[in-house]
C-alpha cells in the first residue's frame, strides 16, 4: 500500500491528529497482551500447499500482521482491531472456520520479514502487491485498487495533477515513510534525496498547511479523507502514476508465506464470493472505498515475472 478513516465512517482520527506512529504505539501494546495468550504456530509445513489452514481451524484463530495504518488496519480508540483489512479478514477467516482474528502491531517495512518468521499467520495490512514482494511472499488478489492523488493548498495554486507538473515546475514534495509515492516520482524524474519523507497522511497535510512544501502524495482514498476538515488544502483529482512509461493501478490484497497456497486459495474462494455479492464493498465503505477502488485485478498480474503460485 501507499499507506495510509476509523469505523463507521468516523474521522475524528484526524481531527485528533494522530500520527501512524502514535496510533501504533497503542497498537503495540494491545497486541502484546493479545499475544501472550496465544500459541505461537509451529513454523512446519505439510507437503503439497501447507497444513496451515487446518491448524488454524484447530486453534480457533488467526493472527493478522497490520502496520498502525489508518484506514487499511489499526487499533481504534477504544482498543480495538478494525480497518478495512481486519474487517474483511474477520468475514472470510469465519467462512472459512476460523473464527477469531488476533492483531499483531509492527512496522510496515517489518511485515513481510515477521510473517516469514512465523510471528504472525498473514499480513492484513492493505500491501500493494508487486513484483518484488512477490519473490518473498504469495498474495491473494487485491481486495481494492487504488490511484494517486495529491494534497495541495487550496486552488492548486502551481496546477500540480501529476508527478510530471512536480517536476516541470520544482514544486517541493513530500510523501509518506516507505510510500510507493516515492519511486513514481523518482521515475517522473525527482531528485529523491530532494523528497522531504513524513509519517503519513496528517503529517503530509500539516507540511502543505503550513507552506513546508506545495505538494503531498498519497492514495486517493487518504488524501481525499484527510483534507475533508480542512480550511487551506484540498485533493487533486485522482490519476495513475506512470511505471516504465505507461499508466499503473495499484492493488492491494493479503499476504502469505510462499508455502500456504492452500490457505491463499481458499482464501480467494471467498473473497471472489464477496465481491460477486457485493459484500465486500459495504465491508469496506466504512473506511471511504467506494466502488471505484473494487477491482478485478489479479495477484498474477500485479506480480509481473514474480513468483505468485
Amino acid at each position: 500500500m501507499a499507506p495510509p478513516l476509523t469505523n463507521d465512517t468516523d474521522t475524528s482520527g484526524y481531527e485528533s491528529r494522530q500520527t501512524r506512529r502514535a496510533v501504533l504505539a497503542g497498537a503495540a501494546a494491545l497486541g502484546a497482551l493479545a499475544a501472550a495468550g496465544c500459541t505461537r504456530v509451529a513454523a512446519t509445513t505439510g507437503s503439497g500447499g501447507g497444513d496451515l489452514l487446518e491448524r488454524l481451524r484447530a486453534q480457533g484463530v488467526v493472527r493478522l500482521g497490520i502496520a498502525g495504518e489508518i484506514p487499511f488496519g489499526f487499533i481504534d480508540r477504544n482498543g480495538e482491531l478494525t480497518g478495512e483489512a481486519p474487517e474483511l479478514a474477520k468475514a472470510v477467516f469465519k467462512r472459512l472456520g476460523v473464527d477469531r482474528v488476533q492483531p499483531v502491531p509492527t512496522e510496515f517495512g517489518s511485515l513481510i520479514p515477521g510473517l516469514n518468521s512465523q510471528q504472525f499467520d498473514v499480513v492484513a495490512a492493505g500491501m500493494y502487491v508487486n513484483p518484488e514482494r512477490c519473490e518473498q511472499v504469495i498474495f491473494a488478489d487485491p481486495d481494492y485498487q487504488m490511484l494517486d492523488s495529491f494534497i495541495v493548498r487550496k486552488g492548486n495554486p502551481k496546477g500540480l495533477h501529476d508527478y510530471k507538473d512536480v517536476v516541470a515546475k520544482k514544486a517541493k514534495f513530500a510523501t509518506g515513510t516507505g510510500y510507493a509515492e516515492i519511486q513514481y516520482a523518482v521515475e517522473a524524474g525527482y531528485k529523491e534525496s530532494d523528497i522531504l519523507i513524513v509519517p503519513d497522511q496528517v503529517a503530509g497535510l500539516n507540511a502543505v498547511e503550513a507552506g513546508r512544501v506545495d505538494v503531498f502524495a498519497g492514495t486517493a482514498l487518504t488524501t481525499r479523507e484527510v483534507v475533508k476538515k480542512s480550511a487551506k488544502a484540498e485533493a487533486t483529482k485522482a490519476f495513475a502514476p506512470l511505471v516504465d512509461g505507461k499508466p499503473h493501478v495499484d492493488g492491494g490484497a493479503f499476504a502469505f508465506r510462499s508455502a500456504e497456497t492452500k490457505l491463499r486459495d481458499a482464501f480467494n474462494v471467498e473473497l471472489r464470493k464477496l465481491k460477486k455479492s457485493g459484500e465486500l464493498l459495504r465491508i469496506l465503505r466504512p473506511f471511504g472505498f467506494t466502488e471505484a477502488e473494487m477491482t478485478d485485478l489479479t495477484a498474477k498480474q500485479l506480480c509481473g515475472g514474480g513468483k505468485n503460485g
